[in-house]
């Protein structure tokens, strides 16, 4: 497997996807918060003085994936079909997971959208729960799987 955004000079270039084929594609990433008790236990009572703070994760989490292109750079604009950010609570760790599934149908692949919209949801999080606890940990990013595109499915075996 070689790098694909650097030309023969090794100057960072956005590959050019004109000529791929339209496929449908999708992918899924989960990340992780840790939290202290009495930070978890407000979350999940939905006590917590900023509000609602997993509905404005996952709004943030969607709006974070569709500017996925602004953010990293060489990712090209992509017209997602669909952004969902979905949220466990782990009680015994003190620990909410995030995931976030996307998809489109197009050139190239949705993994650097799924990632970001974990990493805002968390990071938000952290922004509404950072008076309670300022020693929350993120982290466990990791891309679970993906569909669609020449190189077909991929499922992360270190995540299952």
């Amino acid at each position: 497997m070689e790098f694909t955004h650097f030309d023969q000079n090794g100057a960072a270039w956005m590959v050019d996807v004109g000529g791929k084929a339209d496929t449908e594609r999708e992918a899924v990433a989960e990340g992780s918060i840790f939290m202290s008790r009495e930070c978890f236990d407000k979350v999940r009572e939905g006590s917590m003085k900023k509000g609602d703070v997993l509905g404005v994760a996952r709004v943030a989490g969607i709006m974070g994936a569709k500017k996925t292109s602004e953010l990293i750079p060489l990712c090209h604009i992509l017209n997602l079909t669909k952004l969902a950010v979905d949220f466990e609570m782990v009680p015994e760790k003190c620990e909410i997971r995030a995931k976030c599934t996307a998809k489109t149908t197009g050139k190239t692949g949705v993994e650097m959208e799924a990632l970001t919209g974990v990493s805002v949801a968390l990071l938000t999080v952290y922004d509404m729960c950072k008076a309670v606890d300022k020693t929350m940990e993120i982290g466990r990013i990791a891309l679970l799987g993906k569909s669609g595109g020449k190189s077909g499915t991929f499922m992360n075996e270190k995540r299952r």
